[in-house]
């Protein structure tokens, strides 16, 4: 008798599970919302750091991606309104949806007004940020005016602000729901934290994620392709489909910045083949 198609992706499931080390039980354990809603990949620019804005477009929609966040290098934060514009209508037409940008560092007043003017002129809706701890209130008030989300990135060992998910969860608990952490799942690790663990523990607070992966789980892992690193992808993901994740899954892969693209292109297929499975 043929397998059924119910079959055939549970085996897959188990399949991909066993690579990393995962037995059926720990598949089962974590099945998604019954009405989760389906994980969007989009790209974080920096990826293409050493790229001029229209190169960087073109390389994105050559991977088929449909969501965009851009990094300062692609859209400058003293861009007038006018540009903003442009450069969101120049996604557009590449079929991509510039949703936020980032990682925007908020250090005064002014630099919080002034990044969710840039945000608003360009219609995005997400802010990837880092502000001071003490500019939060403002930053509050500016979500509340504007109805932005601010996601708060986490940077890892050495990171003062900001290393891990919880010490943005700490800053943040009292404040608008709105206001939530971009998880780098990269520095997350090399702090030696589970991000799976941590994104059940984030839940609506999880509002973007960068991907990556890492050669160790220490201060000094590098970046590599997702699926030839450390990082347990496939529970990453069924930890995404538990809390009914609602944001972008973007790509921010900081290996061979001259050559980006082939590195890239594998970690796509690898990630779009993991969430295919599960």
């Amino acid at each position: 008798m043929q397998p059924s198609r119910r079959d055939f992706l549970l085996t897959g499931t188990c399949a991909v599970a066993g690579i990393y080390g995962l037995g059926t039980t720990a598949v089962q354990a974590a099945q998604p919302a019954q009405n989760a809603a389906p994980l969007e990949l989009g790209l974080a620019s920096y990826t293409f750091r050493e790229f001029d804005r229209a190169d960087c477009i073109a390389m994105a929609k050559r991977l088929k991606f449909k969501k965009m966040c851009f990094k300062s290098m692609h859209l400058e934060m003293d861009s007038t309104d006018e540009q903003c514009r442009q450069a969101a209508e120049e996604c557009n037409k590449a079929g991509l949806d510039l949703y936020g940008c980032g990682v925007c560092y908020m250090n005064s007043d002014a630099e919080v007004i002034n990044t969710f003017r840039y945000a608003r002129a360009a219609g995005m809706r997400v802010i990837v940020g880092v502000p001071k701890h003490e500019l939060l209130p403002l930053v509050e008030e500016k979500v509340k005016e504007t109805g932005i989300l601010v996601a708060i990135h986490n940077h890892g060992p050495g990171d003062r602000l900001y290393p891990a998910p919880d010490s943005v969860l700490e800053k943040v608990e009292n404040l608008d729901k709105r206001i939530g952490v971009c998880m780098d799942v990269g520095h997350t690790v090399r702090l030696d934290i589970d991000p799976a663990q941590s994104i059940i523990e984030c839940g609506e607070r999880l509002l973007d994620i960068h991907l990556k992966d890492e050669t160790e789980a220490t201060e000094k892992g590098q970046t590599l392709v997702c699926g030839h690193g450390i990082i347990d992808f496939p529970a990453i993901i069924r930890a995404l489909k538990r809390i009914n994740y609602q944001g972008v899954i973007s790509f921010e892969y900081e290996a061979e910045g001259k050559d980006p693209l082939p590195g890239l292109a594998e970690s796509v297929g690898f990630i779009r083949g993991v969430i295919r499975t599960i």
